[in-house]
């Protein structure tokens, strides 16, 4: 299992996460930001557990964040 951590309030976006995870991220058309699909908001940090399959397309996207608001982490 892996936990995906999103930062929402600080996204900028740019759109990346959703280029290199799009089965994980969309983009909001409220707000322009992305959103971390299946993420449970705790205090402004939106986290999920999701199976390992996902991992390598999701640490992609956390490299190419430019405000560096995405973690992912081995649970």
């Amino acid at each position: 299992m892996i936990r995906i951590i999103h930062q929402r309030e600080k996204c900028i976006g740019c759109n990346y996460c959703v280029e290199l995870a799009f089965d994980r991220w969309r983009m909001s058309k409220k707000d322009g930001k992305c959103t971390l699909i299946g993420g449970k908001n705790k205090k402004g940090f939106y986290s999920v557990l999701v199976g390992d399959d996902e991992y390598e397309a999701n640490v992609n996207a956390a490299k190419a964040c430019p405000v560096k608001i995405i973690k992912v982490e081995k649970v």
